[in-house]
């Protein structure tokens, strides 16, 4: 798949001498949805805002669509929609004023159809002629989305574009990404939902202490960490486990009437079999049992805490 991104050895010090971002090196696929995520501080937003041109970079290169972000900044910056996490937008203008604006910003020329097909699609075209100060949270948040898209992006940051709002409108907002994804626009965001990027990504990039660690098609990412766990409910209270079942490395939960097996489904596929076979000859039975996967959230942690 073509890069319509490409970062290499990007690196971020701030005049207080701290360093934001040390030598990243990513590359987003043009069509796909990417998700960054990090914990707070990683340097997810610095990233972000040296590549749509708000921050600049100490050193490193990034081309957007073939265009250099310093040398060739305005053709670059055309091809980005950018929606901050912060609610920055002019109260006293009303919905469609600002939307518009926001348009001519980029040189393109007025077109009051596309206008409306956004404000529409963003559940606003009823609050167009509105005071921006009159919205809800949830309806400014939807209005920095009109305002990233009313130029016509090939690519669209999300730094955080659900945090704060209530379900439906992460639903809505979700719909809108994946009509966007299939028109051929490339989407970045950035979440602290990570069922969101569970859900929407096609790949994850996870970033740490201003480096990237991972970047992993999500597929193969669940695949090559996710773990699965089989609890077995047991019919009888378990005091300790025998040793005889040490090799499995078992957990005895609630109160030695649960199970617990962890295991890696690609390496241990005859385990659990192994096991069945050697509980029963040791005794142990169970009147039920259940199988559980390692989330993606459960991966991060992991990664991240790996780090520290």
């Amino acid at each position: 798949m073509q890069t319509v991104i490409s970062v290499t050895n990007l690196s971020k010090t701030y005049a207080s001498g701290l360093r934001a971002l040390k030598n990243i090196n990513l590359d987003i696929r043009r069509g796909e949805i990417f998700a960054l995520l990090g914990p707070n501080g990683a340097g997810k937003t610095t990233l972000i805002g040296i590549i749509c041109g708000i921050v600049n970079p100490s050193e490193g290169t990034i081309r957007v669509g073939g265009h250099d972000i310093i040398g060739d900044y305005r053709a670059a910056r055309y091809m980005i929609g950018l929606v901050p996490q912060e609610l920055t937008t002019d109260a006293f203008e009303t919905v469609w004023n600002t939307v518009s604006f926001s348009r001519g910003l980029f040189g393109k020329p007025a077109d009051p159809a596309h206008i409306e097909k956004v404000l529409r699609d963003l559940s606003l075209w009823a609050r167009k002629d509105s005071k921006v100060m009159t919205l809800s949270g949830g309806m400014k948040r939807r209005l920095l989305i009109a305002k990233a898209l009313s130029h016509e992006p090939r690519i669209l940051f999300l730094d955080e574009p659900t945090a704060g709002v209530d379900v439906e409108l992460r639903q809505d907002m979700w719909k809108l990404v994946r009509s966007l994804q299939a028109s051929g626009v490339t989407i970045i965001l950035t979440t602290h939902y990570i069922d969101e990027a569970e859900e929407m990504a096609d790949r994850i990039g996870v970033i740490s202490k201003g480096e990237i660690i991972l970047v992993e098609e999500k597929a193969e990412l669940m695949r090559k960490l996710g773990r699965k766990q089989l609890t077995l409910h047991l019919e009888k209270t378990l005091v300790r486990i025998p040793t005889g079942l040490s090799s499995y490395s078992l957990e005895l939960k609630s109160g030695g009437t649960d199970l617990i097996y962890t295991y890696d489904e690609q390496v241990d596929r005859a385990g659990i079999t192994a096991l069945l076979r050697d509980l029963a000859a040791a005794g142990i039975h169970f009147k039920d049992l259940q199988t559980t996967q390692s989330s993606l959230e459960d991966i991060f942690v992991t990664l991240v805490s790996d780090r520290k």
